[in-house]
């Protein structure tokens, strides 16, 4: 506000007004409608007629105004003053986002964080009655679920305000929720919460994270119902999907996804994954997946095992989930063998004794072709000189897809949108989808062996490549044809080639390690396996290997030239394991929770893209893949493995409960009246005797 004294053109100023004052009082805002100021009334503001202003008092200049003081008066009354116990890895976590809000925050722990504490701009207190005796407004329990009781119990309750509210953050509700109902004095306010997020899983920001709560005790009294909401408010300014929803409804949602999700994590930490130069995209989710849970510590685990009741359950249904999958495998391998030994068992009656028992060890191994090699052939590898400038035409080749599914599909319309002259043949008739394609369709294989393609692309299931194979009437192709399979195992297509093709033929042997889901978006970064198991020397033969390659080259894919053994090693290791998982999980029938973890939602993914795949698929990487049968060993024993720890620490703690009882037992003859001594009670009673040389 301003204050004006009378006008009086004929009084002089006593002194020249600054030019703060001047700008201000030029502000027409602030002056009465019925004043003006002349245009000149010092040097500063100047006019033609000089009417001279004289100023008693100022006093609008204020340190901010009344919007702004309102909302720092609002933002103080949103503060408050909340104490972490248990001030581990979790509770710094929360503890830097609450002082960042501008919340007090205190801190107790057995363990002496004071340097932590002080770098985050937290009180630390070694004595929890020197923590209780501030008054917090809000007690934040950030213990271990195996400490959670102990932790309450040596807190002061009397030296807090009876109004407090208690706060805790475990990974499993009904426990604690039991727990602060009966050890708490019926005066203080209880929140059960759940912030599904760590450290790791939250590094880059709280945004759409759940936050699951249920307000088990809050006094119908103003003051404590907005301090729940304050509270609440800590989280949902963070982003956080807030779920309210009962204890009870949390821990049974629980068990199916963040027990689950821990549990194979904890099972595939066991068989020791480490990163390949082959890794799909869902092997690269399960590596993530082990790297978060092996962050937590097993106590975690263990208590999400121990005190959530549905745990158990969910234990044994992935215990038999893997079974039932490991039956169905050998249960298949069981019929494959049989019928190959009943087809080889006709044979043997043709045969001399000497070729009829190479037919039973080859019968009693499942397939010869398994294990078959090729010594006279040579691997070479080359590539184009530089100075080799082929035309356009001379680019595009005439490639014949056999095997016209969904893979055929998927590979033969990126095929022809590069230029390439692209044929199909498949039992089953996809003559309109070649079609819509732009690809020629052949329903016979000797129409489509006419046509002198360049390259052969085999696209079937690995089970029939076999039958598909001999099927093709190689005497109507060129003998410079060059053969190319795109199976999920090497070894197997690799010795089937070099064992029934003629020796003019070429023989590439790839893993596109990517497929119509995880390519939809582009081939760029996926990897592309390959190894040029025989190329003639003809510069002709080098060029067209090459040309084929590129047509993944092109597209952005990862090349990754490897021997056909070691992809076997490392797709055993990464592929087999990935479909595995994915496998015995689609048998627990997994669905979407309100409360998904990120990764939850990682095994989800998983299950769907893995469902997609024929159980064929699934299969024949395990009957093709020398080194599968290793890894499903592996897998049952990290399971077994883990196992015996949750239970082993189950027992250890039941067997220590059980002996503290029989101590207390024992040492009650002591604190009672000792008998009188006899030397009937002497000689009949060892237990005498014990308590008498103690």
């Amino acid at each position: 506000m301003l204050s004006f004294a009378t006008l009086n053109p004929s009084t002089p100023f006593n002194h020249t007004p600054s030019y703060t004052v001047c700008r201000i009082l030029n502000r027409n805002s602030l002056l009465p409608s019925t004043f003006s100021l002349p245009p000149k009334s010092n040097p500063y503001c100047s006019s033609s007629t000089d009417r001279p202003l004289r100023v008693r008092a100022i006093d609008a200049v204020q340190l901010f105004d009344y919007e702004s003081k309102l909302a720092k008066e609002f933002t103080i009354s949103q503060r408050l003053k909340i104490a972490i116990v248990g001030f581990g890895n979790f509770g710094q976590f929360l503890a830097a986002t609450l002082v960042r809000q501008g919340h007090t925050v205190l801190a107790h722990s057995r363990s002496d964080h004071s340097a932590a504490a002080k770098k985050l701009g937290v009180l630390f207190f070694q004595n929890p009655d020197d923590l209780c005796e501030e008054h917090p407004e809000v007690i934040l329990l950030c213990s271990s679920i195996i400490s959670t009781e102990r932790v309450l119990l040596t807190i002061p309750l009397q030296r807090l305000k009876r109004s407090t509210l208690f706060v805790d953050v475990l990974s499993v509700k009904e426990f604690p929720k039991k727990l602060l109902l009966e050890l708490l004095p019926s005066d203080f306010d209880v929140l059960c919460t759940h912030p599904m997020f760590g450290p790791e899983s939250a590094r880059d920001g709280w945004t759409g994270l759940p936050f699951v709560f249920e307000k088990v005790r809050i006094l119908d009294e103003e003051h404590r119902v907005s301090r729940c909401e304050k509270f609440l408010n800590v989280f949902a300014k963070e982003g956080c999907r807030m779920v309210e929803m009962s204890c009870e409804d949390h821990d049974r949602y629980a068990a199916g996804s963040q027990f689950i999700t821990h549990t194979v994590g904890r099972i595939l930490e066991g068989l020791m994954l480490e990163s390949t130069p082959i890794n799909t995209k869902g092997y690269e989710s399960l590596l993530g997946l082990v790297e978060n849970t092996a962050g937590d510590s097993f106590d975690l685990y263990y208590g999400l095992f121990m005190f959530n009741k549905n745990s158990l359950e969910m234990l044994e249904k992935l215990d038999l989930a893997f079974e039932d999958l490991r039956k169905q495998l050998i249960a298949r391998l069981h019929h494959v063998v049989r019928n190959q030994l009943m087809e080889d068992g006709e044979r043997l009656q043709q045969l001399d004794g000497s070729n009829s028992h190479a037919l039973i060890r080859r019968a009693r191994n499942g397939s010869a072709l398994l294990y078959s090699r090729s010594n006279d052939v040579t691997l070479l590898s080359s590539s184009i000189s530089n100075n080799s400038s082929p035309s356009d035409e001379n680019t595009k080749l005439k490639i014949a897809i056999v095997g016209f599914g969904n893979f055929g599909q998927f590979l033969a319309k990126t095929i022809v949108s590069q230029g390439h002259q692209v044929l199909a043949y498949s039992r089953t008739d996809y003559s309109d989808v070649a079609r819509e394609l732009g690809v020629s369709y052949f329903s016979n294989a000797d129409d489509l062996c006419e046509q002198h393609p360049e390259v052969i692309l085999l696209c079937t299931s690995i089970l029939s490549t076999v039958k598909v194979l001999k099927s093709l009437p190689f005497q109507r192709l060129k003998r410079s044809t060059l053969f190319v399979d795109v199976l999920s195992v090497k070894e197997f297509p690799r010795n089937l080639f070099l064992q029934h093709l003629p020796p003019d033929f070429d023989v590439l042997c790839t893993h596109p390690m990517f497929g119509p889901e995880s390519g939809k978006n582009g081939w760029k970064n996926l990897p592309l396996v390959y190894d040029k198991v025989r190329i003639g020397n003809e510069e002709s033969r080098i060029l067209r290997c090459c040309q084929f390659l590129d047509i993944f080259a092109s597209e952005g894919c990862r090349m990754v030239e490897m021997s056909c053994a070691e992809h076997d090693w490392y797709a055993a290791g990464s592929q087999f394991v990935t479909h595995t998982t994915g496998r015995f999980l689609e048998k627990l029938g997994l669905e979407t929770t309100p409360i998904n973890t990120k990764g939850y939602e990682t095994l989800l993914s998983l299950v769907e893209n893995t469902v997609e795949d024929s159980f064929d698929l699934y299969y024949g990487l395990f009957l093709y893949n020398l080194n599968a049968m290793e890894q499903l060993e592996r897998f049952d024993l990290a399971f077994e493995s883990l196992k015996k720890q949750l239970f082993g620490r189950l027992h250890s703690i039941y067997r220590k409960h059980l002996f503290e009882n029989e101590e207390q037992i024992l040492a009650l003859p002591e604190r009672s009246t000792p008998p009188q001594k006899s030397e009937d009670s002497d000689a009949s009673s060892p237990l005498s005797k014990t308590v008498d040389t103690k």
